[in-house]
């Protein structure tokens, strides 16, 4: 069971926000929940576990327990690397809430190979595949299916998600994409989220072994998609998480200023709210 070093202050401050158009909260990692001016509330790649120390280690707190959220529409899933697909962090946010899971084959893949059917209170039809090109409606979101690139992981997909109020992108843990020049034509962004990260030494799988690490975007590769996808504010992620790969975002500030886009860097951290 998953205990929070916060309590519930976040989950509380979440379900009793009333944003006039969309309010956007980081749970660290690459987690993030969404909220609309109706009330439609979307949770994105939320985990809420440790790692698997020595190898990988959190770094930052456990915002809040699972267990402790009881309104969700949608948890969107990126890929299906643990701390994005995970059932401790999710399952009971399916169990609680009756929320639907989104995400590629892949993902929903280690869904039924951790059996959270039968560990947890959630049922199949909760579960829905989503592939490249595919557009769902969640409330008063527009979700678009779109395409990543992460030479990590066997399936990872990227979200354009439409409001009245704004368009948000999420990437997961992409870097640049050949199809991130036609997202940036077609989709006006407003704020987008991409994976930062340093070049570190972490333990082999195999040996324990330090070994040359690169999950995510450096400084040049982020700034290169947040200009192809012509971002007007860029926000990245995934920059807090696991010793030996955090990163310092203020070093961005120097990458974005010979760039068209991204218009502003956002830098936020865990628990932060920003809107759009």
């Amino acid at each position: 069971m998953i205990t929070s070093d916060w309590g519930e202050w976040l989950v509380r401050a979440i379900e009793d926000a009333d944003p006039d158009g969309v309010a956007v909260w980081y749970f660290g990692c690459n987690g993030f929940a969404l909220k609309g001016s109706e009330g439609t509330t979307v949770f994105i790649d939320p985990y809420l576990g440790t790692g698997s120390p020595p190898r990988t280690i959190r770094m930052i707190p456990v915002p809040f327990d699972p267990t402790d959220v009881t309104n969700a529409d949608a948890v969107l899933a990126t890929h299906e690397h643990t701390d994005h697909v995970d059932g401790p962090s999710q399952a009971p946010i399916l169990e609680t809430t009756g929320a639907t899971m989104y995400g590629p084959d892949d993902s929903l893949a280690v869904t039924r190979e951790e059996g959270w059917t039968d560990e947890w209170d959630v049922t199949d039809d909760q579960f829905e595949e989503v592939s490249e090109g595919d557009t769902l409606e969640i409330g008063e979101f527009t979700v678009h299916v779109e395409p990543a690139s992460d030479v990590d992981a066997t399936h990872p997909v990227s979200y354009v998600i439409e409001h009245e109020a704004g368009t948000f992108f999420h990437g997961g843990d992409s870097k640049p994409a050949e199809e991130f020049e036609r997202i940036g034509t077609e989709y006006d962004v407003d704020l987008g989220v991409l994976a930062f990260g340093t070049v570190g030494n972490v333990p082999d799988k195999e040996t324990g072994e330090p070994k040359r690490t690169r999950w995510y975007n450096d400084e040049n590769q982020i700034i290169e998609a947040a200009n192809t996808l012509q971002l007007e504010t860029l926000c990245p992620s995934h920059w807090d998480m696991w010793k030996g790969l955090t990163a310092d975002p203020k070093a961005l500030y120097h990458h974005t200023n010979s760039f068209e886009y991204p218009t502003t860097l956002e830098i936020i951290e865990i628990g932060d709210r920003v809107d759009l």
